[in-house]
Formats: structure tokens, C-alpha cells, sequence
């Protein structure tokens, strides 16, 4: 471990104001503790943000609900609203880690998890997001569980939130603070960024934001959803390739699709095509082929990660049956 101050803020005016270049927020630290062992994270400065207000589930302006990012995974995912309103969301949420891990790890932590490519853990490897300029190592390496879409040069790693997909299906937003004390809200897709020739930079966040909610929009698909998570082992690992799938069905017609995979890029991976060609269409598996075809088109796998393209493939139509044979 390498020395570094701890602070311990008391409000999020305190927390703003301790920031500095290398200041890392500390919350449940179960990832960002990890990464400072292994020497692959080097913070100066931790603030510990637990104390802050942003720990509750509250109905917002919307008509949706908002999620305190310094409230623990298993609260969320189990509060009686979520569970209720977004169950899609909950599932997600139950399928990732341990409970215990749940237990610890926040909201807002969970957006912030960084990716668990090998390259990036070892620090004998060239890794340009652990260090810019020394190569990635995965391009002619093992790459089996790399990225097939949104990929550069640069980086091939992959984000590997659970509750990151079923919130890029489901159109949240996050809401930060700014060390001026102003705010923002991001729209979910544009919270993540693809590695281009910054791989290091994992979101649009600016230096020293704070997350402090992410709102959800009034509630969908509370009756047709479903979260796939296709993994090398049946607990505790992280996603070859997931799915959410939330779908607003009316008299056999789909009338609304929210529509997201993981495990094939640096981000969340919408399917925006997906959801547009479904839409208006019956819900049936001819339409869901078609649709899992049109979303994995643009793939460009490496030699190792091929299977990929045709397991996303049936992870979607999949995926898509379970959701409309919940209430069929």
C-alpha cells in the first residue's frame, strides 16, 4: 500500500471542497480498495462520502423514483418500491456478487466499478487505462472475455456492472455535484464513454463531481422484464454476456423496449436498432430473432471472443421470451 490522506466528511460541501487531482471519493470500497492492493489504483487522498445524505429511495418531479448513491446495493434492490416498480432493476442488482459484497457497495460505486480485464489487474502487463502510451496487452493476448463493439486500439476492456445494464435498458439519469456547489444530471448513456484514445477515462465526469442520485423515470416494465446473465460459473462472476430486456406489451403488440447488453463493450451497450425494429411488432420469437441479428450486425470480435457474437445473439431472443412469458 502506498501512503495516502483520509478525510471523512462530514457534508457534501466539506467533500467537494477536499478534492484534489488524485482524490478518490471512498465509499463502500469494495472495488477502489482492491485496486489501491494490487498498486493499480494510487490515490494521495481518500474522502470518505458514507456519512452524506444520499442514502434514501425517494419519489421524484417525474413521477419516478431516485436512488441515494451512497445506499448500499441490497437495499436498493430489495426496497419494497424498487422491487415493485422496477423489478428489472432489482434483478440486475440481486445478480451481481455476493451478498456481502452487496451488503457494502453503493450505488453510486457500482457506476464507478472499473473493468475487470487481467491486463488491467497485472501491473506487469502493458495496460493503456491502468497506463496511458504502454500498449494493450489484450489485443494479441487472451481476449476471450474482451469487448466486441464501441472498441479503439487503444483498449478492449469491458465494464462489468450488473446494475449499469438494466439502467441503460430502463433510460436513468445521475445527477453529480460540481465543486462550485452547481449540479448536473447525465443522461445514462452518456454517463460511460467508449475508450477512443483516453481509455483511462472511464466517464464523462469531471474533476471532483460527486455522484449523488440516479433518477429513475416514472415506472415501465414492472411486468415484462427480464436480466440474462450468461457467466463461466453459476454464482459469483462476472458476465460473459447479460441482457435486460424490458418490454410494455399491449393486446400481443410491443409498444415500448428497453433494450441493453454487457460484457461486449467498455460501456453499457444500448441496442438502440433492436428497440426500434421491435417496436409495433407482435412479440414473438420470429421478431425477437430478427431483432438479436439486428443488434449484433456491427460486431467485430477478435479471434478468441467470437463465440460472443452468436451467444449474444440467443442471449437477446432469450432474454426477450422470458420477459413476454411473465404475464403471456
Amino acid at each position: 500500500m502506498r501512503p495516502f490522506t483520509y478525510t471523512n466528511a462530514k457534508n457534501t460541501q466539506e467533500a467537494l471542497q477536499e478534492t484534489t487531482a488524485t482524490t478518490h471519493y471512498l465509499a463502500g470500497g469494495t472495488n477502489l480498495v482492491d485496486l489501491m492492493k494490487e498498486d493499480v489504483e494510487r490515490p494521495d487522498q481518500l474522502v470518505d462520502v458514507n456519512n452524506l445524505e444520499f442514502n434514501k429511495i425517494e419519489k421524484n418531479q417525474s413521477g419516478g423514483w431516485s436512488l441515494g448513491a451512497m445506499l448500499n446495493n441490497s437495499d436498493t434492490a430489495n426496497h419494497p418500491d424498487i422491487r415493485q416498480n422496477y423489478p428489472l432493476l432489482s434483478m440486475a442488482m440481486l445478480s451481481a456478487a455476493t451478498a456481502q459484497i452487496r451488503n457494502m457497495a453503493t450505488n453510486g460505486g457500482n457506476l464507478l466499478q472499473r473493468t475487470r480485464c487481467p491486463y488491467f489487474f497485472e501491473t506487469s502487463m502493458p495496460c493503456n487505462k491502468r497506463e496511458p502510451g504502454s500498449g494493450c496487452g489484450a489485443i494479441d493476448g487472451m481476449n476471450a472475455v474482451h469487448a466486441i463493439f464501441g472498441y479503439s486500439k487503444e483498449c478492449i476492456a469491458t465494464h462489468p456492472s450488473d446494475m449499469c445494464v438494466a439502467l441503460a435498458a430502463m433510460g436513468a439519469e445521475v445527477e453529480v455535484q460540481k465543486t462550485d456547489g452547481s449540479s448536473r444530471k447525465i443522461p445514462f448513456n452518456e454517463f460511460h464513454r467508449l475508450p477512443g484514445d483516453r481509455p483511462e477515462k472511464d466517464t464523462t465526469l469531471e474533476e471532483g463531481e460527486l455522484i449523488t442520485e440516479i433518477h429513475l423515470s416514472s415506472p415501465e416494465f414492472s411486468d415484462n422484464y427480464y436480466y440474462l446473465k450468461i457467466r463461466e460459473r453459476s454464482s459469483y462472476a462476472f458476465a460473459l454476456i447479460s441482457v435486460a430486456a424490458g418490454l410494455s406489451i399491449q393486446n400481443g403488440m410491443i409498444s415500448k423496449v428497453g433494450l441493453a447488453m454487457g460484457g461486449v463493450a467498455h460501456k453499457p451497450w444500448k441496442l438502440s436498432k433492436a428497440e426500434d425494429f421491435l417496436k409495433g411488432k407482435k412479440a414473438n420469437t420470429e421478431n425477437f430473432e430478427k431483432a438479436a441479428e439486428l443488434a449484433l450486425k456491427d460486431a467485430k470480435p477478435f479471434e478468441k471472443n467470437k463465440y460472443k457474437v452468436e451467444m449474444g445473439k440467443k442471449a437477446i431472443v432469450r432474454a426477450l421470451e422470458q420477459a413476454t412469458n411473465r404475464t403471456a
